[in-house]
């Protein structure tokens, strides 16, 4: 213990500013932040706060930080303390100034970049500290060695002044404090605690140990039931086994078997570990991350994964006789339902192929996690026979769906193959066919669609109605979806298949708008539909294809005048510009509107109020949909209680 201390010590001595290397210079950040931060919108403002925890994560990798706080103060301020070793205060030789000035004003400059700083970091496309600099209105970072507290500020990039001497202090650490420039991101410079909250709860379940505490400090920030600051401590010792666990509860699905798996390999310097379980549901859920970053997209880790699990899956069903010789191997997709998981790597020499960091490109990494795989897994199969069946079970079910929808698939292609193109039987179409200006209408009832038809503009605008309740496809395996009597008119419609064959470029209608009645009746359709929208056409949702028509509730109506109002308070109010006394007409449902009426308030682009649906976060919505449209009660109460009063401007 005693000889790790001191090669630790002689570690720390290490890191001092001959560590710091500098690549290129800072120009152009303000003038293409886009290049540096993905957007000036609200993803690539919560970037910045990432960009400074992640300098104290890699302290906490390299075994000297496990305390991180993170403060929203007022103005949207952001504070990021950590008691790391600091950044060092030391001359940096080629530059001639302070290392920690050199790591604020150039850029991918840093203890990563060829020097014994860090062993592991995020890589070479990591922009830092010097690009929140350059995009924030101000910045001040202070500096305590142990000795003293250093201080520097620097104002859109530019240092205001030289590194000085504040004070003494017997700690070590880096607290960093800056406001986001407005001029940059002029859209919002509002900061989410939720969006925070995910991001900084997966560093914490990928780094066992290590505390990390988020505060909203704003004084109108969000707040707990008893008016304090909304605050949550982050520290999960259980690490990704922990992480997998709360995606599992995420899903609302219960475990079909008792342990997460756990599989672990190490080579050199290099790290992998794997944490999945198998739950009662049908999506999956697997998370992929290099060295602390979230693999959106992927990359060899990932792929290795999903195909050594595929292919140990099959070899053991093999071997077991689960699978006779003339039967075909289980899909990846069979493999993978019901999944929960956790794939995280580490590793010295991090290679991705964006500047954002979503896909690891590094093929030594695949080979590692296959080999981890293949072999640990086997061994735990064989070793562990009981939870072996429930997942070879639960792989032979999705099997079988899978076959059935294929056949479901099959048979709506031969229905359609004598004719180019087969439409509903009450699809109103439209003339035009230009996606990008024609729009499709899917209207709650025949008598709200008979109006609809008659009152629109049949160049370009198309009308679908629906009646009855749709299926809950949250609830339904795939097979089950496939020639829904309810859906499959949705599909035919939009003409751009479903599932695996959803291809965007065959969609019919720019616009797709769900149009329902005002009342829980309706709000259940609207949710049934974004549920399909979301799990069998994402990228119709997530390319802005989606809209909710907004009908009002009341026409206000005095001689000649007229006025339709939304909600209580607009009826109110044109009840008085009207001078009172005025006739209102509380609508029931659409069906109630003639032809004139549905077109003067709900479908002529000069007049009509609609929402947009958007998809932010995918993970954030994954979760609700899952918890509105999932099989237990409890956790929609409580998200419909949260969120009630939020209910007229949902954003998903």
């Amino acid at each position: 213990m005693e000889e790790n201390q001191n090669v630790k010590e002689q570690e720390n001595q290490n890191y001092d500013a001959s560590q710091i290397q500098v690549l290129e210079g800072l120009e152009a950040v303000r003038k293409r932040p886009g290049m540096y931060i993905g957007s000036t919108g609200e993803r690539g403002l919560h970037h910045l706060v990432y960009e400074i925890v992640d300098n104290a994560i890699d302290e906490t990798l390299a075994g000297y930080c496990d305390r991180i706080e993170v403060n929203i103060l007022d103005g949207d301020v952001i504070e990021v303390v950590d008691n790391g070793r600091g950044i060092p205060v030391g001359i940096q030789e080629k530059m001639g100034i302070p290392a920690v000035s050199v790591v604020f004003t150039v850029l991918h400059a840093g203890g990563k970049f060829g020097g014994s700083g860090y062993k592991v970091s995020g890589g070479l496309h990591g922009v830092g500290a010097s690009v929140v600099n350059a995009l924030s209105e101000w910045l001040e970072v202070q500096v305590s060695d142990g000795e003293h507290v250093y201080m520097q500020r620097f104002r859109r990039g530019d240092s205001e002044h030289e590194l000085k001497i504040i004070g003494d202090t017997a700690e070590t650490g880096t607290r960093v404090i800056f406001k986001p420039d407005a001029e940059i991101f002029t859209d919002t410079t509002r900061y989410d605690y939720d969006i925070l909250l995910t991001r900084l709860r997966e560093q914490a379940f990928l780094n066992a140990g290590v505390r990390i505490i988020l505060t909203d400090k704003r004084e109108d920030g969000d707040k707990n039931e008893d008016g304090t600051n909304r605050q949550d401590i982050l520290h999960f010792e259980g690490g990704i086994k922990s992480f997998c666990a709360y995606l599992l509860e995420g899903k609302r699905a219960e475990p079909i078997h008792e342990d997460v798996i756990y599989l672990k390999a190490e080579q050199k310097d290099n790290m992998a570990e794997i944490a999945f379980q198998y739950n009662s549901g049908f999506d999956s859920k697997i998370l992929s991350f290099a060295n602390n970053m979230h693999t959106v997209d992927g990359g060899t880790h990932e792929s290795a994964f999903k195909n050594s699990l595929t292919r140990t899956i099959n070899a053991y069903a093999r071997k077991f006789k689960i699978l006779k010789d003339n039967d075909p191997n289980f899909k990846s997709d069979d493999v993978q339902e019901g999944l929960a998981a956790v794939v995280s790597v580490k590793l010295t020499d991090a290679q991705f192929e964006s500047q954002t960091k979503a896909k690891l490109g590094n093929t030594s990494m695949g080979s590692m996690v296959s080999s981890m795989v293949n072999e640990q897994l086997s061994l735990y199969l064989e070793d562990h026979p009981a939870t072996a069946k429930v997942i070879l079970d639960k792989v032979m079910a999705a099997s079988t769906a899978r076959e059935a929808a294929q056949k479901a698939r099959e048979l709506q292609r031969s229905k359609t193959s004598f004719t180019k193109v087969r439409m509903p039987d009450k699809l109103a179409d439209c003339i035009w066919d230009n996606p990008e200006l024609t729009e499709l209408y899917i209207v709650e009832g025949d008598s709200a669609g008979g109006s609809a038809v008659k009152g629109r503009d049949r160049n370009y605008q198309a009308i679908l109605p629906l009646w009855g309740k749709m299926l809950n496809v949250e609830k339904a395996r795939i097979d089950k979806v496939y020639g829904n009597e309810k859906l499959s008119p949705v599909v035919m419609a939009l003409g751009a298949g479903i599932g695996d064959d959803f291809d965007i470029s065959k969609l019919r209608y720019g616009k797709v708008i769900i149009m329902a009645d005002a009342d829980v009746d309706g709000s259940h359709i609207r949710t049934l539909l974004l549920t399909f929208f979301f799990r069998y056409m994402p990228q119709l949702v997530e390319e802005g294809h989606v809209y909710i028509a907004q009908p009002p509730l009341f026409e206000v109506k005095k001689g000649k005048q007229k006025r339709y109002a939304f909600s209580d308070e607009e009826r109110d109010q044109y009840i008085a510009e009207l001078g009172g006394n005025a006739d209102v007409q509380r609508y029931k449902g659409l069906g109630e509107m003639d032809a004139e009426q549905l077109w003067e308030t709900t479908m002529d682009p000069q007049f009509r109020s609609m929402l947009r649906v958007r998809l932010d976060d995918f993970d954030r919505a994954d979760r609700v949909f899952s918890d509105l449209m999932g099989d237990e009660v409890e956790p929609r109460r409580e998200f419909i209680e949260q969120n009630a009063k939020f209910a007229e401007n949902l954003d998903i």
